[in-house]
């Protein structure tokens, strides 16, 4: 027996039924809604993803586990305008509804998939990891590392918990979600990151979803208010055209200029070994696409320390440094509410009336044992 084989039946005795408002019945299967790709399952099949599956009539999905959970600085998610210099706790499942060659967290997003992929889950209730984050003092929750939106309804039922209990909580995602899903989500989910992974249909349909569907997504989540920061990995030969990159960030700044951008340097990983490291060159390339789209925020990032200024917040009113960083460690926070200390410029974020001058602990990730 595969080692994926022996995961999926572990994982199937560690399930709940589906959120009603992420399921429907058609044409004698069910409609799955958490993710864009509306699979409509048949009795004993799953879907895309592995992970929600036909059984008996009723959609089993996962949960009652975790497959990572760790302390991460908020900045590493990344969120820049949320929280700054504080922690977050993360976790996550198993599963994805794409399959990314270049993917750094495979070997908890393809588990089901490959047998070099396997994350043993350790089980845990909901008001385990909410205690968790208070004991922390993380003050943000955020289901990461799989892709969420395939466990959204286990995720929901954590974040109910840690909202009873003061925490923020976000979504780390790649955007291929449904107008069900994020309704499901809004009453619980305050943060959201999507990756834009490209520019064009193509290399969307190689990744396993469409461009349409995550272009529609971010703008919908902006719509219903969601708090949105995206990040484009800039990959040498998928996405690195100039041209692509400015219509990127042309289509943000369409959505909001205030919407900040993470262009962050690929490093080979998983199947895509094959090809260098991002350049600083193409790094600038993206920058510069955004500003000169009309973009106030724009970040680079995984090039810690070499970028000058580019990392930290500015003004962009007056051009103040609001917020100084180097990588994921806030070394000084000048916010202090929502607006510039300097000329009183509102600054678009979700910020804490009296935040810590600088980050929380040293600005790396801590794995925790349940």
């Amino acid at each position: 027996m595969s080692a994926t084989t022996q995961l999926k039946t572990l994982l199937e005795s560690h399930t709940m039924r589906a959120a009603p408002a992420l399921v429907h019945a058609e044409k004698g299967a069910l409609r799955c809604l958490a993710c864009g790709h509306r699979c409509l399952i048949r009795e004993g099949r799953a879907g895309v993803c592995k992970v929600r599956f036909n059984h008996g009539g009723e959609l089993r999905v996962p949960a009652g586990y975790v497959a990572g959970v760790q302390v991460d600085p908020i900045e590493k998610k990344p969120f820049y305008h949320a929280y700054p210099g504080r922690n977050a706790l993360s976790f996550g499942m198993l599963g994805c509804d794409l399959h990314c060659g270049y993917c750094q967290n495979w070997v908890t997003s393809q588990a089901l998939r490959d047998d070099e992929a396997v994350a043993l889950p350790r089980f845990v209730e909901p008001d385990e990891l909410a205690e968790l984050a208070v004991r922390e003092g993380a003050p943000v929750v955020v289901s990461t590392y799989n892709e969420p939106l395939i466990t959204a309804d286990w995720a929901v039922e954590v974040f109910k918990v840690a909202r009873e209990r003061g925490r923020v909580c976000g979504f780390v995602s790649n955007g291929n979600a449904t107008p069900e899903v994020l309704e499901f989500l809004r009453p619980y989910v305050s943060l959201y990151k999507v990756d834009l992974k490209a520019f064009n249909e193509r290399a969307y349909r190689e990744l396993g979803c469409t461009l349409k569907n995550v272009l529609e997504t971010i703008g919908r989540l902006v719509s219903m208010g969601f708090w949105v920061e995206l990040v484009t990995l800039v990959v040498p030969g998928l996405n690195d055209d100039p041209k692509e990159l400015r219509g990127m960030a042309e289509f943000i700044a369409g959505i909001s200029p205030d919407i900040p951008w993470h262009v962050t340097a690929f490093h080979p990983d998983y199947k895509m070994r094959d090809r260098n490291g991002t350049s600083l060159d193409a790094i600038d390339i993206a920058y510069e696409a955004g500003k000169t789209a009309g973009l106030h925020f724009v970040y680079p990032g995984n090039v810690h320390g070499r970028v000058g200024e580019r990392e930290h917040t500015c003004c962009p009113g007056c051009g103040s440094v609001l917020i100084r960083r180097r990588g994921f460690h806030v070394l000084e926070n000048r916010m202090q509410g929502d607006t510039c200390p300097d000329c009183g410029r509102s600054v678009p974020g979700v910020w804490e009336a009296e935040p810590p001058r600088q980050g929380d602990g040293d600005g790396l990730p801590r794995p925790l044992f349940l």
